[in-house]
């Protein structure tokens, strides 16, 4: 596999490939984070979560068409703010898909995995008819364009890093929110204990609500945050949802600690192994590597304890 590379050689593809890692792991964390509340705080197998990515990253494509066609001085600002409202927009369908369907089909997992994949089916077709079955992109600011050369042969792309940033700050300001907040013990004790919590005063239908939104809203931030290395498609979150799953499964399902290292090493490792190996080998050899893992621990890299009804 590294026959024909030199020693240096070798250095600078890792280095290079490790930052656009890096890339894939900001966007698979940040969906990941959103399966952590979703799938491992709440038991919902949200099989729709790729489309909620789709949406943000077509609310961002929305925002660039809007800011150059009727404010184009505002070109250079506009992406904060469509990351803001990718957030919204995503927890906002997300709030309306829990009360109308899943709020139905707590403790059936299997029916919310039915329910959600017909969910998405319905919403790329959605997606289809609105934006077209063509891919996308949206016209990034000045700012998020170009590389810093750290050596000759040696790029780093801004928009990798600016992801990478985005990604801290979330996952930063989830860690307050689900440690530091009142909701976030309120949804913990829920996790935990729903009859009991449901016995001292705590509303558990709101708790639920909310954490569905916010997870689809963080899914919505890794649709933004997707729009800087990809065109989006109407299929383009259906792309990432299996790998989404493995980072939650892998860490642990309800480890927010664990999702982050799952899922720099599942970028990490498909990073290297699709350069040196093709896409379907690179891809084979990630899930291998993922399966040896869960068969040694198969509670995942930071199991939960368990948890009462």
């Amino acid at each position: 596999m590294f026959e024909g590379y030199t020693a240096e050689e070798l250095q600078s593809i890792f280095i290079m490939q490790g930052f656009s890692g890096l890339s894939l792991f900001s966007v698979l964390l940040l969906m990941g984070l959103g399966l952590a509340l979703i799938f491992g705080q709440m038991g919902v197998i949200n099989m729709a979560h790729g489309e909620f990515m789709a949406l943000g990253a077509y609310t961002v494509f929305l925002c660039s068409n809007l800011t150059h066609k009727y404010a184009p001085a505002f070109g250079p600002y506009y992406f904060i703010c469509a990351i803001i409202f990718a957030f919204f927009i995503c927890a906002l369908v997300g709030a309306l898909v829990e009360w109308l369907m899943i709020r139905h089909l707590y403790h059936r997992p299997l029916d919310t995995l039915l329910a959600t994949w017909g969910l998405s089916l319905i919403l790329q077709q959605g997606y289809r008819s609105i934006f077209g079955a063509r891919e996308v992109t949206p016209t990034l600011p000045d700012w998020l364009m170009g590389s810093y050369t750290l050596k000759e042969g040696l790029d780093i792309p801004i928009n990798g890093v600016f992801v990478l940033g985005l990604s801290i700050i979330v996952t930063a300001a989830l860690m307050l929110f689900m440690y530091r907040s009142k909701f976030g013990l309120r949804l913990r004790a829920t996790v935990q204990n729903r009859k009991m919590s449901g016995a001292v005063g705590i509303h558990t239908q709101q708790v639920d609500r909310l954490a569905f939104a916010i997870g689809c809203g963080i899914a919505g931030i890794a649709g933004a945050a997707f729009t800087t290395i990809g065109s989006t498609g109407p299929d383009s979150g259906s792309r990432y949802i299996v790998d989404a799953f493995l980072v939650v499964v892998g860490g642990g399902t309800a480890s927010l600690l664990g999702c982050i290292a799952s899922a720099f090493g599942i970028a990490q490792a498909q990073s290297v192994l699709e350069f040196f190996l093709d896409g379907t080998k690179g891809k084979v050899a990630t899930l291998l590597v993922i399966v040896i893992a869960l068969m040694i621990r198969p509670q995942g890299l930071f199991p939960s304890k368990v948890r009462g009804n």
